[in-house]
Order: structure tokens, then C-alpha cells, then sequence
């Protein structure tokens, strides 16, 4: 039986429901209550494995509101599942506020891991994972993606990053354009499902990928994006940038020069064009 007056943090499948561990559906089935993100996906997907259960709703919206009276529920010696529509709770998922106050009164909190789209992810993108930033969903509208991304340009940890099908074609745009084209990356695109996609490339190459092919468009997706070179590694760069653009200026003004260096290099074209006019200057 379940522990009583015990929080289970309950990761459940991202897409292939044979990922359900039999520890999960075993607590599932045993908890007498189970917090949800949305009840009507979480019982499609108990109802499959023949798992009975009461639920609640526990969403983004809601969450706050429930949360004082699901704590005196544990404390009358009430057993929880926590549970989000897709892996692991509170990874971009409701529960933080539940967990906390869980542990606030002193009250046990247990995970049942399993499935993660950012570890699945990163276990196939072939990017380095010793270090690694989980930075969630960017912001939707443009000018505030692209400040956010800047601000991430020059992070030396590998970047997990989500999308959705609406915008993964203007988000890998943007970081092409502000962390530089040939910076290596892998996109994941429905992992554990049917039309399960992991291309890894340049920037410049996953971008020309998706425009040439809108099926690629489609699903949820997971950006694997490698970390910003080192110090020693964005010198040279920055020495081999220079004699580029020193030998265009010599036939070129600096916005055609900027702009065909940003080509050959994948350095972003505004810090080449920077540069350019330093070098015109004969800085």
C-alpha cells in the first residue's frame, strides 16, 4: 500500500505508453488520490493499463487555490500521486507550489521517476552533457525570444531548450542568427512516438532542414544546442574573423563584407559588421 499522508511526484510516458514504469502504475493504482494536470488525459491513460483511481485537476490555474487543502489531506494521513499530462512533474509542469508546501509541513515527498523529454533528448543528441542548462519554453514574441537568446549567446553549457510546431522554425532562426549559423545543435521532434525525429547539424543546416520539409514542422520538439566555444577557442576565431574581413574590405564597404563573412563563418553578421567598422577605422 501506499504510505499514508506521503506526496508521490509520479513521472508517466511522453508518448510510448510502454515507458510507464511498473512501479507508477503500481502507486497509481494504490494512492488515494491522484492530482492531475488534466483529469481527462490521466484517465485515458490509467483506463488503459486498467488503473482505477479518484482524481483531482491540479493545473497552472488552479494550482495555488488547491494546494492548502491538499496539504490537509496529507496531513490526515491521505496518500497523493502527482502526475502532469506528459514526464516528469514541475519540469515545465505544474506542481512546484504542491511540492514546496509538502515539504514546508514536514510532510515526505517521493519520486517514482521515469520518462523526461530533456533527458531523453540529451541521451540522443550527440551535444556534450556533463554540463547542461534547461532554459524551457522561449518567449513567443519576437523581439522578446530574441532578447532572451541573446542573452544566452554566450553560455559555454549545452542549451535544452522546448518549442512547439508554431514557432520551432522562427526560434531556430533567431539562434542562428544571434549564436551564429555553424554553432552545432540537434533537434529532437516527437520523441518515444510514431514520427520520432533526432537530426543533429549546424544551426544554418537544421534550419535549411526545416524549410525545406513543413512534415518537419510538426510536433513537439527539443533543441539540443551546443554551448558557447571558449575563451582560447573564440580567440582564434576572432583572429581568423579579422583576416577575413580585412581582405573582403579591401574590395567590399563593411555591410557586404560583414555580411559575406557572416556566410563563410556563421558569426552573427551585426558583431561582424562591428568589427568591420573598427577595422575600416583601422582599429
Amino acid at each position: 500500500m501506499a504510505d499514508p499522508g506521503t506526496l508521490y511526484v509520479v513521472a508517466t510516458p511522453i508518448g510510448n505508453l510502454g515507458d510507464i514504469s511498473a512501479r507508477a502504475l503500481d502507486v497509481l493504482q494504490q494512492v488515494t488520490l491522484v492530482a492531475a494536470e488534466d483529469t481527462r488525459h490521466t484517465k485515458r491513460l490509467l483506463a488503459h493499463f486498467g488503473v482505477s483511481a479518484t482524481l483531482l485537476s491540479l493545473h497552472e490555474h488552479n494550482e495555488q487555490a488547491r494546494v492548502g487543502g491538499l496539504v490537509e489531506r496529507l496531513q490526515d494521513g491521505a496518500s497523493i500521486a502527482l502526475v502532469s499530462d506528459a514526464g516528469t512533474p514541475l519540469v515545465s509542469d505544474p506542481g512546484y507550489r504542491l511540492v514546496s508546501a509538502a515539504h514546508a509541513a514536514g510532510l515526505p515527498v517521493r519520486t517514482v521517476p521515469g520518462p523526461s523529454s530533456i533527458i531523453a533528448a540529451l541521451s540522443v543528441a550527440g551535444q556534450a552533457c556533463d554540463r547542461f542548462c534547461f532554459e524551457g519554453f522561449p518567449p513567443s514574441r519576437t523581439a522578446a525570444r530574441r532578447r532572451w537568446l541573446e542573452a544566452l549567446a554566450a553560455e559555454p553549457r549545452t542549451l535544452v531548450l522546448l518549442e512547439s510546431s508554431h514557432r520551432i522554425m522562427d526560434c531556430v532562426a533567431d539562434l542562428a542568427d544571434l549564436f551564429g549559423a555553424e554553432r552545432s545543435a540537434t533537434l529532437t521532434r516527437e520523441l518515444s512516438k510514431t514520427f520520432e525525429t533526432v537530426r543533429r547539424g549546424t544551426l544554418g543546416e537544421l534550419l535549411d532542414w526545416l524549410s525545406a520539409d513543413p512534415q518537419q514542422r510538426k510536433g513537439e520538439f527539443v533543441l539540443v544546442v551546443a554551448g558557447a566555444p571558449g575563451p582560447a577557442e573564440s580567440s582564434g576565431l576572432a583572429v581568423q574573423c579579422d583576416d577575413l574581413l580585412q581582405a573582403l574590405l579591401a574590395e567590399l564597404p563593411a555591410s557586404r563584407a560583414a555580411a559575406l563573412a557572416a556566410r563563410l563563418t556563421g558569426e552573427p553578421k551585426r558583431t561582424l559588421y562591428a568589427r568591420a567598422v573598427e577595422l575600416a577605422k583601422g582599429g
